[in-house]
């Protein structure tokens, strides 16, 4: 079998060289064909240096020849981990999408070097048979996101194999805010942060009430209560075996008197958002769900409520708000006036405020 493959492999670069000195295109889209039934026939016996050679021949035969053949010869390259890098790289380049297409989607021989350019470069069409890879890096997400359109960032959010950066799920959870079909492929993938699911649904909630309101103007003062109610069952749907394991270790760290502002500060300056929510509720008294309502609002004086009720110094406030800032990717806020008015707030008014949050919360589940 291998001697077969040799003289095959010799009588075809005899004629290869006939067809590159002056051959027609007909003659040069048929040696491709030879070519690639010879490439793609034995592809795991080739070494480095064979499959060099592949690459190219290929590359000159490619020349002056019409599309479809392109196409063909992407297609047939795609699937095969060991094909030649060059003229994959070549076919994932050109503009037409019957060529780039297949490469662009199937190929694991293009690195994500190749694969960033091209993203940043080239056409949505290109951007979406990128997003529809079985694996996506964060940077290269990154990029589908900033610079794809509706369809390329939806399908990249429902590819499984897409890995979200915090900055991209950041900008992706503020676009949903104006469009619900984002908003549900957001909210179905099985890794998005609890912060995020969160922020998300808090979004889309003002987004129902806005319908709700426009539709039923007569039922206006009965919308928010039922928003808030819908809001808070979804929120409990959203509670992760990641969540529970959170206020576990919390409430155990809580009964053996372990936990502390101090405990609360280090997971804030960790960004375990589950475990310094629930360690602020723990400290201030309150359920977990009353605090992360809290924890959530865009404002931070809800925050600072909490924590003064918890009796906690300024240095372990800034460091929850810190946490918030960046798991939200909002803008920094202005920490020594933030400052000043924490030091100006009173335990009083801070106890007063909280039991207003607490009776509203047993209004709600009434």
């Amino acid at each position: 079998m291998r001697s077969k493959t040799v003289i095959s492999s010799a009588n075809l670069l005899e004629e290869l060289q006939s067809v590159l000195a002056h051959g027609t295109v007909a003659r040069r889209v048929e040696t491709l064909r030879r070519v690639t039934d010879l490439f793609v026939g034995n592809a795991v016996d080739y070494s480095h240096d064979h499959i060099r050679v592949f690459d190219d021949v290929f590359q000159c035969l490619i020349e002056q020849i019409e599309t479809s053949a392109k196409a063909l010869l992407a297609d047939r390259l795609a699937p095969i981990a060991a094909a030649p890098p060059q003229i994959i790289r070549t076919l994932a380049l050109d503009d037409v999408m019957e060529v780039a297409g297949p490469v662009l989607t199937k190929s694991e021989r293009l690195d994500e070097t190749t694969l960033i350019e091209i993203a940043r470069s080239k056409s949505q069409a290109h951007l979406k048979a990128i997003s529809l890879r079985r694996v996506l890096s964060e940077a290269l997400t990154d990029v589908l996101v900033s610079r794809g359109n509706e369809d390329v960032v939806q399908s990249t959010v429902s590819n499984p194999g897409a890995q979200l950066s915090e900055g991209s799920l950041t900008d992706l959870v503020t676009r949903a805010e104006r469009d619900d079909d984002l908003a549900t492929c957001i909210g179905r993938r099985p890794d998005l942060p609890r912060h995020h699911y969160l922020k998300l649904v808090a979004k889309a909630s003002l987004s129902v009430r806005r319908k709700l309101e426009a539709a039923h103007p007569e039922l206006a003062s009965e919308v928010p209560s039922a928003v808030q109610q819908a809001a808070q069952r979804v929120r409990a749907a959203a509670v992760t075996r990641q969540t529970e394991m959170a206020r576990a270790l919390v409430k155990s760290l809580h009964e053996d008197g372990r936990l502390n502002e101090f405990q609360v500060a280090t997971f804030a300056e960790q960004g375990k958002f589950d475990e310094a929510n629930a360690g602020l509720a723990a400290l201030a008294g309150i359920s977990v769900e009353t605090a992360e309502n809290m924890m959530i609002e865009s404002r931070t004086e809800g925050l600072m409520i909490l924590a003064k009720v918890a009796g906690m110094q300024w240095s372990s406030v800034r460091a929850i708000i810190a946490m918030r800032e960046k798991l939200s990717g909002s803008s920094q806020t202005d920490m020594l006036a933030l400052r000043d008015t924490y030091e100006a707030l009173r335990s009083s008014t801070a106890e007063q405020v909280l039991r207003f949050h607490r009776m509203q919360n047993v209004t709600s589940a009434a």
